[in-house]
C-alpha cells in the first residue's frame, strides 16, 4: 500500500501552509471535481481507469510476448527497441528503471536471466539512432513502433530509418518479422501498414491518451518482453483505482494530492511542484510525472487568456540535495516538494567501521546505505518544513510491480482531479499542435498548406540582433 503524509503542507505546523479553513473549503470543490471525473468516465472518455480490468487487452500483450519468446535459437531476442516519443517513451523507460536490476542493458545475458535488453529511442538525434543500429544484430532485435495516430513525425521518421535498414539487411519478409506496432485499433498509418503487410499490431484504446497509456501495450508490451510482471502492475493499479472512489479529499489519496497541489498553486502562489524520489529505481518516474502533469494541466481556459497550470519539476534524492535543494530551501517560496520514500526491500549494505579516529567518518560506520538515504529524505523534509517550505511524502512499502502500478494510477487519477479543479481539459494538448503543424509545413507534408502560410508570415531573423 502507498501512504501520503501531508502534515508539512498544512498550517500549522508550516507557516504559510494550507489553512484548516482552506482545507475545509476544498472538500466541496473536490466533491464536484470527483463527480466530474466520474461523469467523464461514464461517458467513455477516461479509458485509463478501465485498464486494470481489461483482460482482453492484456491478453493481446501476453499472447504476442509468448510467441516472441518461442523463436528459434538463431532469432532469439537479445534486444527490444522502442520507437516513440513523449508518453510512448517515458512510460517504458520508467518501468525498466523501476522493475529491472540497475544498468539492465549493461548486464550479461546470464545476469538478465536470458531476457532481452530494452532500448528506447525517444528522439530523432541521428547520432544516437545510428550508434544503436550499428551495434544491433538486426535478426535478433524486435522494434516496437508506438504511435496512436500513426502519424507522429518523430516516431514515423524513426520507423522509416529502421525499416530501411531492416529491408536492406533481411529483405522485406524478414523485416516484417522484426516489427510490431502499437497503435489505434482501427485507423492511422501504422494500422494500414499492419493490415497491408501482415505486421502484428497491438491496440491502444481510442479513449486512452498517450500520457495516460502506460498500462496499455505502450508500457506493458516492452515491460513484458523484458520479464516484468505485467499482471502485478495491473493488479496494483486496480487496487489504487478502488481506493479512489470517495468524494471526500481526506479519504481519497489521489484527491488529496490533487487538492493540496491546487491550493498551493492558486491560494499560496506555489506553482512549481517538485516530485523527488529517494530511490534510483524511481528516478525516471519523475520524468514520466512531469509530462503527465505539465501536458495535462498547462492550458488556456479560453482563447487569448494568460493561461494557467502548475510547473512540475523532477529531482532525485539524495543526489539533488547537492544542487536543487539549495534553491528549494532558500530560493523563491514558489514550490512544493513531494518526496517518495521506500520502506522495505532495500539491499542491506552496511557501511564499514573504518577510520574511526576521524570524526567526519566515524559516525557513519555501522549504519546502512539505505538507512542513510532514508534519513537524508526525512532530514530534508524537516529542514524544508523548518523554513516554511511545504512538502509531503508518498511512502511505498517496496519497489515492485504492484506498488509501481499503484503509484502510476495514483498520479493519473490525481491528474484527472486536478484538471477538474483547474477547469481545463486534461486530455488534449493544443499547445503542441502549432509546432507540429509548422514542422509538417517545413518538411513539405501535403496537408500542411495553412501552416505553411502562417509560417511564412512569421518574423524573420534580424541580422542586427544576432551576436
Amino acid at each position: 500500500m502507498i501512504r501520503l503524509d501531508y502534515t508539512n503542507m498544512m498550517s500549522p505546523p508550516i507557516e504559510g501552509g494550507i489553512t484548516p479553513e482552506e482545507w475545509r473549503d476544498i472538500e466541496g470543490r473536490f466533491g464536484a471535481a470527483h463527480a466530474g471525473v466520474e461523469k467523464l468516465h461514464a461517458d467513455g472518455v477516461l479509458g485509463f481507469l478501465d485498464l486494470p480490468a481489461d483482460q482482453a487487452l492484456h491478453g493481446q500483450i501476453t499472447s504476442f510476448v509468448r510467441q516472441a519468446k518461442e523463436r528459434d535459437a538463431a532469432h532469439r531476442l537479445t534486444d527490444v527497441v522502442v520507437l516513440g516519443i513523449g508518453g510512448s517513451a517515458l512510460g517504458p523507460i520508467a518501468l525498466r528503471t523501476a522493475l529491472r536490476p540497475p544498468q539492465w542493458n549493461l548486464l550479461s545475458d546470464e545476469a538478465r536471466g536470458g531476457e532481452p535488453r530494452l532500448h528506447v529511442l525517444d528522439n530523432v538525434d541521428p547520432a544516437n539512432i545510428t550508434s544503436l543500429l550499428e551495434r544491433l544484430d538486426l535478426k535478433r532485435a524486435l522494434f516496437v513502433v508506438i504511435s496512436k495516430s500513426g502519424g507522429t513525425a518523430e516516431t514515423m521518421a524513426q520507423y522509416l530509418v529502421v525499416r530501411g535498414r531492416l529491408d536492406a539487411a533481411l529483405g522485406r519478409k524478414g523485416a516484417r518479422q522484426q516489427l510490431v506496432f502499437v497503435t489505434d485499433p482501427l485507423k492511422g498509418a501504422l494500422r494500414s501498414i499492419a493490415r497491408a503487410e501482415g505486421i502484428p499490431a497491438l491496440d491502444i484504446p481510442p479513449n486512452v491518451g498517450g500520457r495516460f497509456s502506460v498500462l496499455t501495450a505502450v508500457g506493458l508490451l516492452p515491460a513484458a518482453l523484458i520479464g516484468i510482471d505485467t499482471a502485478a502492475l495491473l493488479a496494483g493499479a486496480g487496487r489504487m483505482r478502488a481506493r479512489c472512489t470517495s468524494a471526500r479529499a481526506t479519504e481519497n489519496i489521489a484527491g488529496a494530492f490533487a487538492a493540496l497541489q491546487y491550493l498551493a498553486d492558486t491560494r499560496h502562489h506555489r506553482p512549481i511542484q517538485v516530485l523527488m524520489p529517494y530511490s534510483d529505481a524511481l528516478r525516471d518516474m519523475a520524468d514520466w510525472f512531469v509530462q503527465l502533469w505539465a501536458e495535462s494541466l498547462g492550458k488556456h481556459r479560453e482563447p487569448g487568456d494568460a493561461g494557467i497550470g502548475p510547473t512540475p519539476l523532477g529531482a532525485l534524492g539524495a543526489t539533488d540535495q547537492h544542487s536543487k535543494v539549495q534553491l528549494f530551501m532558500e530560493g523563491p517560496p514558489d514550490k512544493t516538494v513531494t518526496f517518495i520514500g521506500v520502506e522495505q526491500g532495500i539491499p542491506a549494505v552496511e557501511i564499514p567501521r573504518l577510520h574511526e579516529d576521524i570524526p567526519e567518518l566515524a559516525y557513519l560506520g555501522g549504519h546502512k546505505l539505505g538507512e542513510l538515504l532514508d534519513i537524508e529524505r526525512r532530514a530534508t523534509a524537516g529542514a524544508l518544513a523548518r523554513r516554511g517550505r511545504p512538502n509531503m511524502t508518498l511512502s511505498l512499502e517496496r519497489v515492485d510491480a504492484a506498488h509501481v502500478g499503484e503509484l502510476m494510477m495514483l498520479l493519473e487519477i490525481a491528474t484527472a482531479y486536478a484538471g477538474q479543479l483547474y477547469g481545463v481539459n486534461a486530455y488534449d494538448q493544443p499547445g503542441v499542435e502549432l509546432g507540429k503543424q509548422f514542422t509538417y509545413a517545413m518538411l513539405g507534408r501535403a496537408d500542411a498548406e495553412q501552416a505553411r502560410r502562417e509560417w511564412n508570415l512569421l518574423p524573420k531573423s534580424d541580422p542586427a540582433r544576432v551576436i
